[in-house]
């Protein structure tokens, strides 16, 4: 359970792994407004709006999976700050590197996880719930962690913390916990060896071409 949360999760960050209350009736929820709600609001708008489209166009998406993408596409990109997500997973690889090889590796990356898992999204229970349990400052407030649990008939809940920091005048995530395991930490340790032998736009050609195949485990 956990490794497939963990995998959906990545490939498309808050997309459905974000559990919420469905809407009755089908109905997709208005996009939350970033720059007037806290973090925590910003974590359950989002799942509510997405989850209930997941289940409003399940039938679309089933038979056009191009139209599944690009609703997660544009959904990844709204909440999550992929770029400096890419910064952490690169660590000591990227320190010096230039901003097009960073912002190359950050869409490989993700293109990569959404193009294998993304379909998965369609099999996610979406009448799940979601309690937010605290909202803790970091770094003066310039960060937050969002902490939150999976609310499951008959099983335990699941820890999901989100990462998040200022971006601007919005609130982006930029790493994800499930049972406290950080997709960053994670792909960061996946990385490090062949980053040592490899430049970072080598890395990024194998990931397009599917010859690198990160997992979330």
């Amino acid at each position: 359970m956990k490794i497939r949360l963990i995998s959906v999760l990545v490939s498309a960050a808050l997309l459905a792994t974000v559990p919420a209350l469905a809407f009755a009736g089908g109905q997709t929820a208005a996009p939350a407004t970033s720059t007037a709600a806290t973090p925590s609001k910003l974590v359950l708008d989002n799942s509510t709006r997405v989850l209930t489209t997941l289940e409003a166009r399940r039938a679309e998406f089933t038979t056009d999976r191009a139209a599944l993408q690009k609703f997660i596409s544009a959904e990844f990109e709204q909440m999550f700050d992929s770029k400096y997500a890419a910064q952490l997973v690169l660590g000591r690889h990227g320190r010096g590197a230039a901003d097009a090889d960073v912002n190359r590796f950050a869409k490989a990356l993700t293109s990569n996880l959404m193009g294998r898992y993304g379909s998965s999204l369609l099999d996610f229970n979406t009448r799940l719930k979601v309690r937010i349990k605290s909202e803790t400052p970091l770094r003066g407030g310039a960060m937050v962690k969002v902490s939150s649990e999976f609310l499951r008939q008959g099983g335990d809940p699941i820890p999901v913390d989100y990462l998040m920091r200022k971006v601007g005048n919005d609130w982006k995530v930029f790493d994800v916990m499930v049972e406290g395991v950080s997709f960053v930490q994670t792909f960061r340790n996946q990385f490090d060896e062949p980053l040592a032998r490899k430049s970072i736009n080598e890395i990024s050609t194998d990931l397009e071409a599917g010859r690198l195949q990160p997992t979330a485990k």
